[in-house]
């Protein structure tokens, strides 16, 4: 897997071709078998391919109109709920939420998302993980309930060939043995 780790990049041009329900199918199971702490598998993903909604979610995250371009957006949401189980103690997530729990959330979701986007990369797809958005902004657009947390949305589609991958920091200037 390391051929696809090493040609894996961050997509903004894609072209029009569509992305069959297939393939987000097998970047789904891939997400699904991630791990997470306690099984806990926090993580759910609201598939986009609504031309209107694409366009909300893309001004809500920064204004990043380049992401309209990508056929499908993968919204990827923690649910706390796998860990704070009681539905009486009401939870409001947001950006300022100081709970353990939403970060173990929020590490879990993100390991799912990865192998998302390394997915994508083995079956010929291209992908971009994007997060600069407030919750608050982007919640509304999806009906999003305010104990769930938007951890990033994925554009999914087949590059329009233009970028290559980031240049990355030599291995031995961040490995370290035995302690710092």
């Amino acid at each position: 897997m390391i051929k696809e780790i090493r040609s894996r990049k961050s997509t903004r041009k894609y072209n029009s071709t569509p992305v069959d329900d297939e393939k987000i199918l097998q970047l789904l199971e891939s997400a699904r078998q991630a791990p997470s702490g306690s099984n806990t598998q926090p993580w759910n993903f609201i598939i986009v391919r609504s031309e209107e909604t694409k366009e909300k979610i893309a001004k809500a995250d920064g204004n990043q109109m380049w992401m309209k371009t990508a056929p499908v957006f993968i919204v990827c949401v923690a649910d706390i709920r796998c860990r704070v189980k009681d539905d009486s103690v009401e939870v409001f997530l947001d950006e300022e939420s100081s709970l353990r729990e939403l970060k173990q959330i929020i590490r879990d979701t993100a390991i799912a998302i990865e192998h998302i986007l390394l997915e994508s990369e083995s079956i010929g797809l291209s992908s971009c993980w994007t997060a600069y958005f407030d919750q608050k902004d982007v919640r509304p657009i999806l009906g999003i309930p305010d104990d769930k947390y938007v951890v990033g949305i994925i554009t999914i589609g087949y590059s329009d060939g233009s970028g290559k991958p980031a240049p990355k920091r030599p291995l031995e200037s961040m490995v370290r043995y035995e302690k710092w």
